[in-house]
């Protein structure tokens, strides 16, 4: 069997589809389109580039990147393609693309609502068959559901220094975090709020951290290592659960969430998760960061493991 990845793998989640495939020896290609870096070749091409994404909206970068793509696949051919992100992609390379393959298939980790990709579903549509993780797009558009995964191996459960953490960009979500923050300071619970963005915001609690600089998995361990609770704030327009949340199921942690659709999974318990609504007065029960986590079964924990995943997207044995 011989599989191709193609997505903007800025975090690194989607390599772990690549390693899974490859440990059950299966030929596995990724073409990782956020490495792809376009040099202009003058100022001119720059400020050509400008007025085309302003007036024409097109995009030197994002035309050479696509023309990109297309070379990597130049005479080869894969028992499956998935895109991961496809709105990157116009539908004639998408179509382009799926003369390379016997299947062609997506998975979208992001809502429609902030990538939409209603261009690609006119007509007979493009892919095979689509998965998403958010239930709302599901109901809507038909995709196959599917949560995101576990990608690591089981953690055990140990003495934490911290009760709360969350790492987050400057966005929509920032005002609910300050309200969390200041909550928190003032019934004296131990947290480490972390905002990542271009500049730093006024006003916000002065026991947040503010970075410029983006922060990787492999840079948080011991900070997820040292949390008794993760936190994990909905993006407005979400309906899927975020990677935070099998990480804190991998890592054997708690959730605070903003996110009222996890009480629907299999896997919530309110020992463990404590699910907060935005428009309301922020009110915890401190039993909350007191008791213990109560582990999910092995059955259950598996259903969510990259295995699993990768099990059910490409239908193997």
């Amino acid at each position: 069997m011989k599989i191709c990845i193609i997505s903007f793998d800025f975090f690194n989640f989607d390599q772990n589809i690549v390693l899974e495939l490859k440990r059950r020896n299966i030929q596995v290609d990724h073409i990782d389109i956020s490495q792809f870096r376009y040099k202009y070749s003058s100022v001119f091409d720059r400020i050509t580039n400008f007025f085309n994404k302003l007036i024409f909206k097109k995009s030197i970068k994002k035309i050479e990147m696509e023309k990109d793509v297309l070379n990597h696949l130049k005479q080869k051919q894969y028992d499956t393609i998935l895109v991961i992100r496809p709105d990157c992609f116009t539908k004639q390379t998408h179509l382009e693309i799926k003369k390379h393959t016997n299947k062609y298939i997506s998975y979208l980790y992001d809502s429609c609502t902030r990538f939409p990709i209603d261009y690609l579903l006119d007509g007979d549509g493009v892919f095979d068959e689509i998965y998403s993780f958010d239930l709302d797009d599901c109901q809507k558009f038909g995709f196959n559901f599917i949560t995101n995964y576990i990608y690591f191996d089981k953690k055990e459960i140990k003495e934490q220094n911290q009760n709360v953490f969350i790492i987050i960009s400057v966005d929509e979500r920032l005002s609910f975090l300050n309200n969390l923050a200041n909550h928190l300071s003032g019934k004296n619970i131990p947290f480490k709020f972390m905002l990542i963005g271009k500049r730093k915001p006024k006003n916000i609690n002065e026991n947040i951290i503010y970075s410029k600089k983006h922060i990787f998995f492999e840079d948080l361990q011991t900070d997820l290592e040292n949390s008794k609770i993760f936190l994990d704030l909905i993006r407005h327009g979400h309906n899927g659960l975020s990677f935070r949340i099998f990480e804190a199921l991998a890592m054997q942690k708690k959730i605070i969430t903003t996110n009222a659709s996890i009480k629907g999974y299999d896997f919530y318990n309110p020992n463990n998760i404590l699910v907060l609504n935005e428009d309301e007065e922020i009110n915890i029960n401190p039993d909350f960061f007191t008791t213990p986590y109560e582990p999910l079964s092995d059955e259950m924990y598996h259903k969510y493991t990259i295995q699993n995943w990768v099990k059910t997207v490409f239908k193997l044995e």
